[in-house]
């Protein structure tokens, strides 16, 4: 049936803003109980050590300490931290505890005790010794080196990702379409640059937290700040060595998750606790330990090679990643595809492409998942690359990608052969140019006083939902008076998914959104869902949500035709109540829904499962003006316009501040967050005096509008909207950057000294 749309498309409030501006207790540490052990990690000072000995004796007998464990009192199973769809394309390389320690803030033991005080204490009683071994701390030397991350032999990868633990190699690949080199030779311009960005750190104002206990059926009960409930169920009785059904994960409300909780940070060693003292226990990070010990974006190198004519038509685009995973290889196999596969498909006239990587294990600290997931620091590179194109085309990088750019119904060789349904590219390009003025503004504007005013320009594209790998479930049930339950497996992370899946769902019922009450994440209670990441709730489970809507209408008109003794054909359902449109019987909801609780032999409640063959790419174009001194080499952000292609937008609002919140993030990571290491591998920046964030007062002025496409293949033509918004800020203001002063800055984050020096050297 077509549905009208009420709801959907419309700015409605959050479903829980109350109780987050209220301060309600809603998150994790707000709801552990109160004598919960407090678990705390013994951290390694060193980048690589074998423990040669670990004395626990005094640590153990220390006052109000319940129990210290070291690799000796875990399991030797390896698994992975990362969330993914089982098998797990990251390898098994983690133990809970390992007598190897690969990284400076690597685990060593786990202390947990009656009192922070008390764990605080006892830690500087544990006895160490160390084997001090040489790290692997270059990218460009991991890769078949001497010193390997992983010797272990029961190292293991369950995909075929070109995965080799022996060769440091965590994983390798090459994709291509066409003859790259031959078409490149002939081409009249060609550039060939490197790029470079930094392990980038989430920041979310939530820290990795979670509880566990055991209830009064000896079942491991976990709450955590998840994105992933029931990943974190199968990751947890792998690593425990203990049957699925012997775990329940809870999610309450997220302070923020940006990918980072798609890895298992701290849930592993509540869980052990519990289940070797008998006693609730929680974990909960520091700020200083999610700066040292995380999931951070990962480290990639990128070599860009894109060759045109003297047209400015784009023939080939190569593409050659090195991406450092760090100590421990979750997300690793599977952030690298986007680099290449989210970037070289923007660029729908090219002839031939070649996208080749190298995901390296190095004694740094373990990299994740972060919002863009890969796709960011390929956007950073290719975008870049295009805009040096245009430089030396000296041609409009605007101009240079409306020639170029990919166009509804193409077909895309680098994203999977996929066809383009639904693109408003063009559109998006267009409206940006308006609203920033772009004709007057570019390239630069000198203010005469030593500043200078510039704009750059940048597009991407992400995708929607992993094809032919996510899965997303909704169960959904009438009640007595005609309400309705909606249950979702998927994460509400503060993105608001518990608020637009009921738009989607009240639309769908012709109801109002007070009707719809929605049921949070417990793996015990909700249905399967692979979890909030890949941009997939809108597209996944919004489609979930509109196949069991459907069921529960036809339930609801079946059960009514009884009720009224007629033929369920004769009758129509509005959202109030089932009628003849040709007659004069009709019956209320509230009636169907308080009749059935008496006397009845059927259930009015309906699930539906949903997955995709095809990720449906989101795009966007950002344009950014800046004001650079260039006495000095300083910038500053004056205005930040972004228009986005999500399809449908269901709430505006929300769509509207995932917008803003990503474009801030990404001008952090273009200006600000720098991630450095010591000789010895230790991390400078652990801490928010050292790691700059931007704050409301560093990001100039955002504005954002959205151009619709519709795809066939969406809730009321929705695709996703969580990732694409941090791509294009960091080569938009290297663009902006490039235009003011003629340096181009291809290492991140651009700061005022690079600017400096590459314009002394000019």
């Amino acid at each position: 049936m077509e549905h009208k749309m009420r709801t959907v498309n419309t700015p409605v409030i959050k479903k829980d803003a109350k109780a987050l501006v209220t301060g309600k207790p809603v998150y994790t540490d707000d709801l552990a109980p109160k004598d919960s052990l407090i678990v705390k990690i013994l951290r390694s000072p060193h980048a690589h050590a074998l423990i040669k000995s670990i004395d626990t004796t005094r640590a153990e007998a220390a006052e109000g300490i319940i129990c210290v464990l070291t690799y000796k009192d875990v399991p030797n199973k390896r698994f992975t931290m990362a969330g993914q769809t089982y098998p797990e394309p990251s390898p098994y390389d983690r133990l809970i505890l390992d007598q190897r320690l690969r990284f400076v803030g690597d685990a060593v033991a786990i202390i947990a005790g009656e009192s922070e005080r008390a764990v605080e204490h006892a830690m500087r009683f544990i006895k160490v010794e160390y084997e001090v071994l040489e790290p692997v701390l270059d990218i460009h030397k991991a890769k078949d080196g001497d010193i390997l991350v992983h010797p272990e032999d029961n190292w293991k990868s369950l995909c075929p990702v070109g995965a080799d633990n022996k060769r440091n190699l965590c994983a390798s690949g090459i994709d291509e379409d066409g003859d790259v080199d031959e078409i490149i030779s002939g081409c009249d311009y060609v550039v060939e640059e490197v790029y470079h960005t930094k392990a980038n750190q989430q920041a979310m104002m939530e820290t990795f937290q979670a509880f566990t206990y055991l209830d009064s059926y000896g079942r491991l009960n976990v709450v955590a700040s998840t994105q992933i409930p029931f990943h974190t169920r199968r990751i947890l009785a792998h690593a425990l060595d203990i049957p699925k059904s012997q775990v329940r994960v809870i999610k309450p409300r997220i302070g923020g998750g940006f990918g980072a909780k798609q890895t298992v940070v701290a849930e592993v060693y509540a869980a052990i606790v519990t289940m070797k003292t008998g006693k609730p226990a929680k974990m909960i990070y520091t700020r200083y330990e999610s700066q040292i010990a995380s999931s951070p974006r990962h480290e990639m190198e990128i070599k860009v090679r894109i060759g045109a004519d003297k047209n400015g038509l784009i023939q080939a685009i190569d593409v050659y990643t090195l991406s450092n995973t760090g100590a421990f290889g979750e997300h690793g196999p599977t952030t690298v595809g986007l680099s290449g596969h989210k970037s070289i498909p923007l660029y729908g006239r090219a002839k031939a492409f070649r996208f080749a990587y190298d995901v390296v294990y190095t004694n740094h600290m373990s990299a994740g998942a972060y919002r863009g997931y890969g796709a960011t620091q390929g956007l950073f590179a290719v975008e870049s690359a295009v805009n040096e194109l245009a430089a030396k085309l000296h041609m409009d990088p605007v101009v240079l990608r409306e020639k170029n750019m990919v166009q509804e119904g193409d077909v895309m060789p680098a994203y999977y052969g996929e066809t383009l349904n639904s693109c408003a590219l063009d559109r998006c390009m267009a409206r940006a140019k308006e609203m920033i003025d772009w004709d007057k503004k570019f390239p630069y504007v000198d203010m005469g006083n030593g500043k200078v005013r510039s704009v750059g320009v940048a597009m991407a594209m992400q995708g929607s939902a992993i094809s032919n790998v996510d899965v997303a479930s909704v169960e959904i049930r009438l009640n007595d008076d005609g309400f309705y339950t909606l249950l979702i497996g998927a994460s509400d992370m503060g993105t608001g998914c518990d608020t637009t899946l009921s738009q989607v769902a009240a639309d769908c019922l012709e109801c109002d959104l007070d009707e719809i009450v929605v049921h949070g994440t417990d793996t015990d209670v909700s249905p399967y869902d692979s979890g909030s990441y890949a941009s997939s709730t809108m597209y996944l489970t919004g489609m979930a949500v509109v196949k069991a809507c459907e069921e529960i209408r036809g339930k609801i008109v079946k059960k009514a035709s009884e009720y009224l003794n007629c033929d369920k054909e004769t009758l129509e359902f509005d959202g109030k109540r089932v009628f003849q449109p040709e007659g004069n019987l009709e019956i209320s909801l509230k009636d169907i829904g308080n009749q059935i609780m008496c006397c009845n032999d059927d259930t009015i409640s309906a699930g539906a499962t949903h997955t995709s063959n095809v990720s449906p790419p989101p795009f966007m174009v950002g344009m950014a003006e800046i004001e650079l001194d260039k006495e000095t080499g300083t910038v500053e952000m004056v205005d930040y316009v972004a228009v986005v292609d999500c399809g449908t937008t269901v709430n505006p609002n929300l769509a509207r501040v995932q917008t803003e919140g990503g474009i801030a993030q990404g001008i952090g990571m273009a200006l600000y967050e720098e991630i450095s290491y010591t000789e010895k591998g230790q991390l400078r920046e652990n801490s928010f005096m050292q790691y700059k964030l931007p704050t409301r007062m560093d990001v100039g002025d955002i504005r954002v509008e959205f151009e619709s496409s519709y795809e066939p293949t969406g809730p009321f033509g929705a695709k996703s909207i969580g990732e694409i918004v941090i791509n294009t800020p960091s080569p938009a203001i290297a663009n902006a950057v490039a235009n003011a002063s003629g340096v181009y800055v291809r290492t991140l984050p651009i700061t005022a000294e690079k600017i400096y020096q590459g314009m002394k050297n000019k």
